[in-house]
């Protein structure tokens, strides 16, 4: 049964062009379903396998997720998996039909995104001013462009040195499936981020090899759970009350672009998301925003009868 999933994922990677972080998602939902198959398949002493997976057995699956308390987003994920899978299957003739027919995935309502504010912000990418070592400059531009440029953890992480265009003021972003865009960076994040690169990173860096823009102690690419933890500290040093995460930047980037006016259409571009629909969600953090340009720009908004 593995071996039809490993299929699933290698289809995924090659024909559709998912990142690596949404394989490894398909593969741990997958996983877990197909544990959960086989045990199944023991109870009634039918060989385990996917052509023997009914109906049945994926709702007793989705009973079990329910009652060790799962999170809906977490299940609706896990039911978008199982449904792409024997949809696969589907297609490739390995099963007749699939045991997720006339299932549905929990409605899940999207929750506003976790920004902070510009202040909040600016206190936070000044931390690591404060810091003598060298790791600080690095530091200091990596929270600099992740505000500039509203990047991903992910797509932080994995730049090269020729991503960067420092008199152009842009970088190359390679976000979901692969996909391509260039974003602008005010000057300010360019300047700190060319210091990291002339003044610290060659103190990093072991390998002549290495093109990772951002290293470690080590020399190696950073990690996303060693941006995490870095991003930890700075945020509990600034004494900003609350979790911020690279998302956390994200988020504040795309609420603050709307705020001082920018168009959806753009934002959306910038986030590298691949439907608007993803993007609208933060409008609901700009309505006061609206309301201002409205009253500022309608003719009859300050007349009264």
């Amino acid at each position: 049964m593995r071996e039809e999933i490993d299929s699933f994922l290698n289809y995924l990677t090659v024909e559709k062009g998912f990142s690596g972080n949404t394989i490894d998602a398909y593969r741990n939902d997958l996983s877990q379903l197909d544990e959960f198959a086989a045990r199944e398949a023991g109870k009634r002493n039918v060989m385990p396998s996917w052509a023997n997976f009914r109906r049945q057995d994926m709702l007793s699956y989705l009973l079990d997720l329910k009652e060790r308390n799962y999170a809906v987003t977490t299940v609706a994920r896990k039911v978008a998996a199982a449904k792409s899978f024997f949809g696969f299957m589907i297609a490739e003739g390995n099963i007749k039909s699939s045991p997720m027919e006339n299932i549905t995935s929990p409605k899940v309502g999207k929750p506003l995104p976790d920004a902070i504010s510009i202040s909040q912000v600016r206190q936070l990418i000044n931390q690591p001013t404060k810091l003598s070592a060298p790791e600080a400059k690095r530091d200091r531009a990596m929270l600099e462009l992740l505000y500039a440029s509203g990047m991903r953890a992910s797509e932080l992480v994995s730049l090269n040195l020729n991503d960067i265009d420092l008199k152009g003021g842009s970088v190359r972003c390679f976000g979901k499936g692969n996909k391509e865009r260039m974003v602008p960076i005010y000057q300010q994040a360019a300047r700190v981020v060319e210091e990291y690169i002339t003044q610290v990173r060659p103190r990093l860096v072991h390998s002549d090899t290495e093109q990772a823009l951002f290293v470690n102690q080590r020399g190696d690419r950073l990690t996303r759970q060693g941006l995490w933890q870095i991003l930890k500290a700075y945020a509990k040093s600034a004494g900003l009350g609350k979790q911020v995460t690279p998302h956390t930047l994200r988020h504040s980037f795309a609420t603050h672009m709307l705020s001082g006016g920018a168009d959806l259409r753009s934002v959306q571009e910038l986030l590298g998301h691949a439907n608007i629909s993803t993007t609208q969600i933060y409008t609901h953090l700009t309505s006061e925003h609206i309301r201002r340009t409205y009253d500022k720009a309608h003719p009859r908004a300050k007349q009264s009868d």
